[in-house]
């Protein structure tokens, strides 16, 4: 069963805004079975933005019911459900606030619509419920009033749902962000952590920092710290005091940050960097028949390697991707002793090296082609990737296989002025670890990358 909800808010600072209506259907999967829709007296004036985008002023709030007249249906309706809303971490909050108020504890699990559309819907432009609603061809009224974006939501969950046909994302999405054995304390630090991407640094009482890490969605991954019952959670749960976090919108730019944060606070509960996070390697030998051939293999300190790879699997990709653009052969990066043909000879992907047809030097040659092109574009570059806002995009700078720094511009700045760029970026690390990060990373997610 699910409470699906909306509310509209007075908006002002965090965690003092106010509701001003609230709309809650009660939905079973199939139908709505249950609603409460109903205007509420914050108490608080409206900032003027809020009554400008909702239509709902002071005035038509004097007579409406106060929270606390409203708090017993509320409880009713959403019990034993799990309650959905699109951006559902912002509307659950505010409701716990004002319980809070009263002196109660509101407990529900809760499922983001956002979040549900983003794995489910991926290719939208937007996820925003105005623009998503009408991509999917769903009639919206009352924009920006609590029932008609509620309802809005019930729509789009139907859909949702259809479109999780083995439930599996559904379940894994269900937050108990708010569990009975988390303590008012952690609920207080949980509440002020965004669940946006960046880094965050986990201080105890003395303000020390005893944990740091990145993720896509800080406020999920210090959830997870939080509720999670292994050793080092534990730990951290008492020792906790407050959390600090800087939004980097970009994934890359995070995992960067974290491995530079971590070797410099050498965090106690972070385990040291021995391993590396890009753990193997592409590297050039030659065959006992005197052809060149390439293998992803444990990175080795003594040999110099061409690229490198968060896991195997991503080498191997890679791998399949170069023998067939310079028409290699798999035989010879195998290091197969036979001389049989390989599965690409029959449709000329391969010319022959594996029956030792193929000239050497011919061969070799493509193979050192590959190599030069390769450092050519990957030596000099810069990697576009997204920022801390919609209009925004981040800039990672590399010059001499060394990870320089990066910046922030709006999407209006001129990308081609690099001086100007250059002279912005916020120094990073320039160890040959941050260099492989991010080449593995432009593979992986395809960023755009400018070389220069």
């Amino acid at each position: 069963m699910y409470a699906i909800l909306d509310i509209e808010t007075t908006g002002g600072q965090f965690n003092e805004e106010g509701i001003t209506e609230i709309a809650i259907y009660k939905f079973d999967g199939h139908e709505v079975v249950d609603q409460f829709i109903s205007l509420i007296n914050p108490e608080i004036p409206i900032q003027p933005f809020v009554i400008k985008l909702t239509g709902i002023n002071n005035a038509m709030l004097r007579s409406a019911p106060k929270f606390y007249e409203v708090a017993k249906r509320i409880i009713e309706i959403t019990e034993g459900c799990i309650v959905v809303a699109h951006n559902a971490s912002f509307d659950y909050r505010v409701i716990r606030t004002e319980f809070k108020r009263l002196g109660y504890d509101f407990v529900r699990e809760t499922l983001c619509t956002v979040d549900l559309s983003k794995k489910l819907l991926p290719e939208q432009a937007s996820y925003s419920l105005g623009k998503l609603v009408r991509s999917l061809g769903i009639p919206i009224a009352d924009r920006h009033r609590a029932s008609g974006d509620a309802m809005a939501t019930v729509k789009l969950f139907k859909v949702l749902l259809a479109k999780d046909t083995n439930k599996e994302i559904l379940t894994g999405l269900v937050k108990s962000e708010i569990d009975s054995g988390i303590s008012p304390k952690l609920l207080d630090i949980l509440d002020k952590v965004p669940s946006k991407t960046g880094i965050y640094y986990i201080h105890n009482e003395q303000g020390a920092i005893i944990y740091i890490a990145k993720s896509k969605n800080m406020k999920r991954k210090v959830n997870q710290h939080f509720t999670q019952n292994s050793k080092k959670a534990l730990r951290i749960q008492k020792e906790v005091f407050t959390i600090t976090y800087e939004e980097t919108g970009s994934e890359l730019l995070a995992s960067l940050k974290e491995v530079r944060e971590i070797e410099i606070n050498k965090p106690k509960y972070n385990k040291v960097l021995l391993k590396s996070t890009v753990p193997f390697a592409l590297y050039k030998q030659k065959n006992k028949d005197g052809y060149y051939g390439f293998r992803i293999l444990k990175k080795d300190k003594r040999r110099k390697e061409i690229t490198c790879f968060a896991t195997l699997q991503e080498g191997e990709k890679f791998l399949d991707y170069v023998t067939e653009k310079f028409q290699l052969c798999k035989h010879v990066n195998l290091d197969v002793a036979e001389h049989k043909p390989c599965t690409a000879y029959s449709n000329k992907k391969c010319l022959g090296a594996c029956l030792e047809i193929e000239n050497k030097k011919a061969y070799n040659a493509r193979v050192e082609q590959f190599i030069e092109t390769y450092n050519t574009k990957h030596t000099n570059f810069i990697v576009i990737d997204k920022g801390r806002t919609i209009e925004e995009r981040s800039a990672i700078w590399v010059e001499n296989k060394k990870v320089l720094g990066y910046c922030f511009f709006n999407l209006n700045h001129q990308i081609n002025k690099l001086n100007i760029l250059k002279n912005i970026i916020t120094p990073l690390d320039q160890s040959n670890e941050s260099f492989n990060i991010v080449e593995s990373f432009v593979r992986k997610k395809e960023l755009k990358m400018i070389p220069y």
